[in-house]
């Protein structure tokens, strides 16, 4: 496994373009692995590829990857990154690749890590009666992080609670109300985005696809490793849906740094 991070030039139209097109991002990432096929699919419980852009500063973005394989981002240089630079200096091509077994290797239970997540989360509900049930999104911060706090035993870790004097309650309220998430947890929702496009595009000349409409959410939070075996599988496979539109890749930092 690798993670490999890669600066994007926003200055430039091609940059722009990726951003604001999660399939044209995703076919970007998916062509730095010569060896896979546009028709492939990994199969369940295996590692796969999957990425997210941050933007850690104003004007900054970085691109993250976590991936099987190392992957050649050459193509990305040259639309969205700083191709001259990275010609003058070989031994920097513009992006960096790191090997993650060892970090991976390294989890134990009881470790503390500040992490960063970019999601889909959806529930299926009924609209109407005798209606089948169908996927929608989460649109409130409190269901939002409800979603991602009953997935965390099952990925491995636990969210970290607040100590009680950091909690925030509105004047005049009492410990006996029932809390927000965002009260009781090392947790916070932003970054809400909707987006909506349609896949006939990508899919050829002749295909016929339903357009997909999905929410994202960026959750910025702190956690404590629970079972080392299922957060590795976690990082490595993913939260959620979405993942081919940049949602569910899981990063880790220690606690001074987000992200």
């Amino acid at each position: 496994m690798f993670l490999t991070r890669f600066r994007v030039n926003t200055a430039r139209p091609g940059a722009r373009h990726l951003l604001s097109s999660p399939q044209a991002m995703h076919a970007a990432v998916m062509s730095s692995f010569p060896a896979l096929l546009p028709t492939d699919t990994p199969t369940p419980d295996a590692p796969r590829v999957l990425w997210r852009p941050d933007q850690t500063a104003r004007a900054e973005v970085m691109l993250y990857v976590v991936s099987p394989d190392r992957p050649d981002l050459t193509h990305l240089v040259e639309q969205a990154g700083w191709p001259a630079a990275a010609a003058a200096d070989p031994d920097r091509p513009g992006w960096e690749s790191r090997p993650y077994g060892p970090f991976l290797d390294r989890l134990a239970p009881g470790d503390r890590w500040a992490f960063r997540l970019t999601a889909n989360p959806v529930h299926h509900a009924r609209r109407k009666d005798g209606e089948p049930t169908k996927r929608t999104a989460h649109l409130t911060p409190v269901h939002q992080m409800s979603w991602l706090l009953q997935r965390q035993e099952p990925c491995g870790f636990r969210v970290l609670e607040k100590p009680d004097d950091k909690r925030l309650l509105p004047a005049g309220t009492t410990h006996t109300r029932q809390p927000h998430h965002g009260d009781r947890y090392e947790l916070a929702v932003r970054d809400k985005r909707s987006l909506a496009f349609d896949k006939s595009r990508s899919a050829g000349p002749g295909s016929r696809k339903p357009p997909v409409s999905l929410v994202t959410v960026t959750f910025d939070g702190q956690l404590e490793v629970t079972d080392p075996t299922l957060l590795r599988r976690t990082l490595t496979q993913g939260i959620g849906k979405a993942k081919a539109y940049g949602c569910g890749l899981l990063t880790l930092a220690p606690l001074s740094v987000t992200g």
